[in-house]
């Protein structure tokens, strides 16, 4: 395999990793670092270690908008109550802060895992 394509599915990787990062404020940048990284894993002669690296990817943005679609889903009744009204709106909002956190965090800790590890050219698992 000559350079040039190994530095263009790193520069891929790299793409995904920052989008996975933009993914933390909204999950349309999470679809571009899943684009990025598919596009490494459907290279035959990719090397090893990107290719996982891609895969994490992939796999991180899955679970981080199922996560994410999970902790809207507490929000719904703000929509059709005023914050103060009952007891159960203000614990469905704390309940979907909470995991609304879980899941930035579950997403942040994957994206330092996987920078450090994409900084080696190291495979993550």
């Amino acid at each position: 395999m000559t350079q040039v394509p190994l530095t263009k599915m790193r520069r891929s990787v790299a793409m995904a990793y920052v989008f996975m990062f933009l993914a933390l404020f909204t999950l349309v940048s999470g679809l571009f670092a899943y684009w990025f990284a598919r596009k490494v894993t459907q290279v035959d002669y990719a090397e090893v270690w990107l290719q996982a690296q891609a895969l994490w990817i992939m796999r991180n943005i899955v679970i981080y908008t199922i996560l994410a679609i999970f902790a809207a889903l507490w929000f719904i009744p703000l929509f059709f109550f005023a914050w103060d009204s009952q007891l159960w709106v203000k614990a469905c909002v704390v309940t979907g802060v909470i995991f609304s956190f879980i899941a930035f965090i579950f997403l942040i800790n994957a994206w330092f895992k996987g920078i450090y590890k994409f900084s080696q050219n190291k495979a993550v698992f």
